[in-house]
């Protein structure tokens, strides 16, 4: 921690100014929302990057990602570094288990001869959760015999290019897949020479990744989706921002479609489309299947 602190003692202190030009910049072109108390994160964010390519200030650094010439990628580069990519396969088990015990048998029983099964992971990182529920939706519709026809499709979909280069790689070490279940490590799971698991080719298919940022969701041409996991991504937005894209999510969801939620992730005020599920420990709901006016 000295030596951390140490490397970033060539830069000044961000001022109350600064501080707001740079939120207001983060929030502008993402959405994302820091907290006066998040400011430390910030420094040391902005701090390392310009450190690396070797920009003295602040100041400089702002100017420098509005440049036309440079400017777009290294903004990529920073989002990167300001996004949080903590996931893993099989990381909540409710949620999962919601998945598994509530909503894929309701989707089959409502639509027994259902031909297509369309998931989104919003805010997929590096592709762990898309794969997490493509296996288990997978493995239900193996399950059904009369269904076993059914086309699978699960989109990922991140802010961070270089988080989606690893999902499409889809190429994990040996920490990343410990949690696994030892009969989806076998069926998905491909292990490589060099001791790291590759994702077997017909999940991948099944699996695709674009780069997204939710507060832009009306660009989107997503179809309608039977299920859409945003787990611990509301955490980035404000309040309001947060209502607007529950409101999105509702309108690229399919009435009897559910979404799911981080169980941490609180809705004061749910949309009037929306039903919640009670089901231990996970936040989830089922969209009303007759529609608002």
């Amino acid at each position: 921690m000295a030596a951390l602190n140490g490397s970033l003692s060539c830069f000044e202190q961000m001022d109350e100014v600064q501080f707001k030009h740079w939120t207001s910049l983060l929030e502008k072109r993402t959405g994302m929302h820091l907290p006066k108390e998040r400011r430390s994160f910030l420094e040391t964010s902005l701090g390392l990057r310009m450190k690396e390519i070797g920009v003295q200030n602040y100041a400089a650094y702002y100017q420098h990602l509005q440049s036309e010439k440079n400017g777009g990628r290294e903004w990529l580069t920073l989002v990167d570094r300001l996004t949080v990519h903590e996931t893993r396969f099989f990381r909540h088990d409710p949620s999962l288990d919601f998945l598994e015990q509530i909503i894929l048998p309701r989707l089959f029983e409502s639509e027994p001869n259902r031909t297509k099964l369309q998931i989104w992971s919003a805010g997929c990182s590096t592709g762990e959760e898309a794969y997490t529920l493509c296996m288990i939706s997978d493995q239900f519709i193996k399950n059904l015999s009369i269904n076993e026809q059914c086309y699978l499709a699960v989109t990922g979909m991140d802010i961070s290019i270089p988080a989606l280069v690893t999902a499409r790689k889809a190429v994990y070490d040996k920490y990343k897949v410990r949690h696994v279940p030892e009969q989806y490590l076998e069926d998905y799971f491909v292990k490589q020479d060099d001791g790291r698991f590759q994702i077997i080719e017909a999940l991948k298919k099944r699996s695709c990744f674009v780069p997204f940022n939710l507060i832009d969701m009306k660009k989107t041409l997503l179809e309608p989706m039977d299920i859409i996991f945003c787990q611990n991504v509301l955490i980035y937005f404000n309040r309001d921002r947060r209502k607007q894209i529950i409101h999105q999510l509702v309108q690229r969801l399919k009435p009897g479609g559910f979404l799911v939620l981080g169980a941490g992730e609180s809705l004061n005020n749910p949309h009037p489309e929306l039903e919640k599920i009670d089901f231990p420990n996970s936040l989830a709901f089922f969209k009303n299947k007759i529609m608002s006016n």
